[in-house]
């Protein structure tokens, strides 16, 4: 018997063709998929959140994949992972969404080796969450540094979580501030 009963999906796509500068060849894209589900331990204390963990692989795998057919697998170069729980509901619920969605993001991108950044909260309806994206291969490449927002107007409700995946296909517009660049990369550790 599976944890995971969705209410609602959302697929959010962020498109910026310039930063009040030269309008580069390829605007910038970012995406988020979302998807609201019955909280199933709301108002109560579970000892053993693992089987919901297990369980929402499979979301997080459905939400992997409708991001990279948007994309193109070999074009996603950020990624980042949300969670939104309904008042009812604990910090705990949304933070299985860490191994859940970075998991699944993981598998489907090929097994990239940057740690997934995330942003979670304990919150009502209609909540936007700013959730921090940074390149699939190198936590340390400054020019991927950015963000998007997440959240749908009637969710979470209070006995719901609103859980999503992000990806895009590049780092910031006109980024200009030195560091790490994306070519330099070795992969070795996630960092550089």
């Amino acid at each position: 018997m599976t944890l995971i009963n969705i209410r609602k999906r959302a697929f959010t796509v962020e498109t910026t063709y310039h930063e009040h500068g030269p309008t580069p060849s390829t605007p910038l894209r970012l995406a988020a998929a979302s998807a609201v589900i019955a909280n199933p331990f709301a108002g109560t204390y579970e000892e053993d959140l693992m089987p919901f963990m297990a369980d929402l692989r499979g979301l997080g795998t459905t939400l992997a994949e409708e991001l990279t057919n948007f994309f193109g697998k070999e074009n996603v170069e950020v990624y980042s992972k949300a969670a939104i729980v309904g008042l009812n509901g604990e910090m705990e619920h949304g933070a299985v969404w860490h191994e859940a969605g970075g998991w699944a993001m993981r598998e489907v991108l090929g097994q990239p080796k940057a740690m997934v950044p995330a942003n979670k909260a304990v919150a009502s309806a209609g909540y936007r969450l700013m959730v921090p994206v940074h390149y699939i291969h190198a936590s340390y490449v400054r020019s991927h540094f950015n963000s998007i927002e997440v959240g749908i107007q009637d969710a979470p409700k209070a006995d719901e979580i609103l859980f999503s995946l992000v990806m895009g296909d590049g780092g910031r517009v006109h980024s200009r501030l030195g560091g790490l660049k994306k070519e330099d990369v070795t992969g070795q550790d996630g960092l550089r």
